[in-house]
């Protein structure tokens, strides 16, 4: 508060001139007395305020909030701080100083620029915000539709009164978004013609978005108005949602025409929102097309679903080195004859190393021995062929296999076994004796010959031929932590086995390794069991080598 009496800043009393100095001065100042009546303005005041000395505070040229301000400062008879309000467009801080002659001195000072700067200040923390928002609901998911949703929600309760997303097409159709404010999202696909909206074909294909201004809402077709659109459209915004490389798709964006249009900051804002939003909805298409590849490269990579097979049992259990993994680098496959008197070609392996790198050998060899199937009644010919394409290669790995060659007369089933470099198999007899197969063999893809000596072998009703990788001996656990599971034990754990059915048999093995195991590292654990059944031939099946292995007898089970 500031009283001068006495000094040329301040006027005396009523009648008083005023200084040309304070009467020149930038900001405009009005001496107003007790009993509410204008003493004094100066050249600033009265260009802002249209009174002369006489006038009444309550005159209509006076700024209400003013007037107000004054009758409070004298009702109140004690100082008070600024106060604040519009002249003309313009914001203005009054400041009272009250004088000793019942005069109070108003000094008002233009904050119309500050007051700007703050209101843009705010708006733009308010996009920073939003955008920032945008990112982390949007980035918090790849799944597309989600994305779309997401989008569409937000568009519409911060931008607009409508928001519609257009997806890239799906054949003649396109993928269409719709939301409202507080409402609800729908998807739908519909056969449009982007050319029945300004600008909306160039916008998919990446082109920069036309000013609003220059889109008629009334030309906008049925389709690109929410069906619950309240009001004739006032104004409409197309923006491309840019991905990388390729458009995401397109927002539209609709106001009612009792809003105010869209300005040129709004426009500019929404293709910020669109670039956020394009970023998240490119990067989930991404990764559902690479999921989908994925998807369909795991499905050749995943082990087989077994079944009976011309009276003779399969069943196979896998179990990847991570617990996280699903494929890895044991692998077995079942070929079957083409009818009960042709052989059934089985083969199972282990290539050395782990994980998708190992995976991807282990579909090679798969497919080799596959177009090697021809030549399955010759056991070494196959190995010696798969080993010149495994040295041709341009990976430095090799891998361990046996070859089951499988057929089933009289009752009996008959193997010819071959080992190149594996674990030679065991046959579980009706009686509980465990044998080894007497084959053994070279690796493959490791030395420029392959030799490999065959064994052959007749199982009776209720026997088992078990075929596993050394992920299921070297499994090391057990009451200290550091010892391999072993071939002995595994011998004692299929004495029991006899005459179970094959699904059981590998059942066992796997859950006997896990136990042993207690949640330790491992290697890829993988067993597979022919049987011949001990009830007869039961019904006649085939192999889907394609299944996927979770849904595979035993398959994935710990």
């Amino acid at each position: 508060m500031i009283s001068s009496p006495g000094t040329p800043d301040s006027p005396q009393a009523a009648g008083v001139g005023v200084d040309t100095a304070w009467n020149n001065a930038p900001c405009p100042v009005l001496v107003v007395h007790t009993d509410g009546t204008v003493v004094e303005t100066n050249e600033a005041a009265r260009r802002l305020i249209p009174l002369v000395a006489g006038d009444s505070i309550t005159a209509a040229a006076m700024p209400a909030w003013l007037a107000s301000a004054d009758r409070a400062l004298r009702a109140a008879g004690a100082p008070m701080d600024r106060v604040s309000g519009e002249i003309a467009g313009r914001t203005f801080e009054a400041y009272p100083s009250a004088c000793g002659d019942d005069t109070v001195v108003w000094w008002l000072l233009e904050d119309t620029d500050r007051r700007l700067a703050e209101q843009a200040l705010r708006g733009e923390r308010e996009r920073a915000a939003l955008l920032a928002e945008v990112s982390s609901a949007l980035l918090s998911s790849l799944n597309v539709e989600r994305c779309m949703t997401v989008t569409a929600r937000m568009a519409a309760g911060h931008l607009a009164d409508a928001a519609i997303i257009v997806a890239p097409a799906q054949g003649r159709r396109y993928p269409l978004t719709y939301a409202r404010p507080g409402g609800e999202v729908t998807q739908t696909m519909l056969p449009i013609d982007p050319r029945s909206v300004a600008g909306l074909a160039e916008a998919l294909q990446g082109f920069p978005p036309v000013p609003a201004r220059w889109i008629d809402p009334a030309e906008l077709p049925d389709w690109a108005v929410p069906e619950d659109f309240d009001g004739p459209i006032g104004s409409v915004i197309v923006t491309p949602l840019p991905g990388h490389g390729v458009p995401a798709g397109v927002l539209i964006l609709l106001r009612s025409s009792t809003h105010q249009a869209f300005t040129e900051g709004e426009e500019v804002f929404a293709r910020l929102f669109a670039a956020r939003a394009g970023v998240a909805l490119s990067a989930a298409r991404l990764y559902a097309e690479q999921r989908s590849i994925t998807t369909t490269l795991m499905r050749e990579l995943l082990p087989p679903r077994l079944e009976r097979v011309h009276g003779v049992e399969y069943a196979g259990a896998y179990r990847a080195a991570r617990d996280h993994e699903r494929v890895g680098g044991d692998f077995y496959d079942v070929h079957p004859g083409a009818d009960a008197g042709k052989e059934t070609f089985v083969v199972l392996g282990d290539v050395a190393g782990k994980g998708l790198e190992a995976a991807v050998l282990t579909g090679k060899i798969r497919s080799v021995l596959h177009a090697l199937l021809p030549l399955s009644a010759d056991h070494q010919q196959v190995l010696s062929l798969l080993n010149g394409a495994l040295l041709n290669g341009h990976h430095t790995r090799f891998a361990t296999l046996v070859l089951a060659s499988v057929t089933r007369r009289s009752g009996q089933v008959r193997l010819r076994l071959t080992s190149a470099g594996h674990l030679p198999p065991l046959i579980i007899r009706s009686d509980g004796r465990v044998e080894e197969a007497p084959t053994q063999g070279q690796l493959v893809g490791a030395m420029p010959e392959v030799t490999a000596r065959s064994a052959h072998v007749s199982l009776a009703p209720g026997e088992t031929c078990l075929l596993y990788t050394d992920g299921i001996t070297e499994a090391s656990g057990g009451p200290l932590g550091d010892q391999f599971f072993g071939e002995e034990r595994l011998r004692a754990a299929l004495g029991p086995c006899a005459r179970m059915p094959a699904e059981a048999v590998v059942e066992r093995v796997q859950m006997l390794a896990a136990q042993w195991l207690d949640g330790g590292r491992h290697d890829d654990m993988a067993s597979l069991a022919i049987t011949n059944p001990a009830g007869g031939h039961g019904a006649l099946h085939a192999v889907d080598s394609h299944h996927d292995a979770v849904a595979g007898h035993g398959a994935g089970r710990r």
